[in-house]
């Protein structure tokens, strides 16, 4: 049962960006719409991130590993479904939830630093630092790293909190 209604009514327009960014409304952003200001920044960083250095599937695939770091079912079940959308195996989506072994070094060295920064709150050592670059990770992705990690963290969280009906196939985290 949610714990955050989830609304039907547009506060400003926010329900109906939301569904152009993706086509549909999920019941995170209905609920997260009771505050529209969440929900406008959220959009907002959503929005820019979309426009960054990281590809769809990379992108897809550092929510889906946030999702299973933090224990929400509720985004691993979403970010499963878009990533298998996106043409990710069954294998391979098992695969990034563990950090475990991309076929791409620079995705894999990219999802391994992703989980660093999860683990460690940002404190990633030298060393794990030294081998993203070496792997070709550049600053401008290690930036957009952390800033995948605030917004799927933020979605992860008020999941938890708001406790929103599933609206996807269930995939346990």
């Amino acid at each position: 049962m949610p714990r955050i209604p989830q609304l039907t009514e547009d506060p400003g327009g926010l329900l109906d960006r939301t569904k152009a960014q993706l086509g549909r409304v999920p019941n995170l952003y209905a609920a997260m719409a009771n505050g529209p200001a969440a929900l406008a920044g959220y959009l907002a960083m959503r929005d820019e991130l979309t426009r960054g250095a990281l590809s769809p599937r990379l992108r897809e695939q550092i929510a889906l590993l946030i999702a299973q770091e933090n224990d929400c079912t509720y985004c691993v079940s979403a970010h499963s479904l878009r990533g298998s959308r996106m043409g990710l195996s069954e294998a391979e989506l098992r695969r990034t939830r563990e950090a475990a072994d991309d076929a791409d070094p620079h995705a894999d060295a990219i999802l391994s630093l992703t989980r660093q920064v999860v683990r460690s709150r940002g404190r990633v050592e030298d060393a794990a630092l030294a081998r993203a670059r070496m792997a070709g990770v550049t600053d401008t992705e290690l930036a957009e790293v952390v800033a995948h990690v605030a917004l799927n963290t933020l979605s992860n969280y008020f999941n938890h909190l708001a406790q929103p009906e599933l609206d996807f196939p269930q995939v346990q985290a």
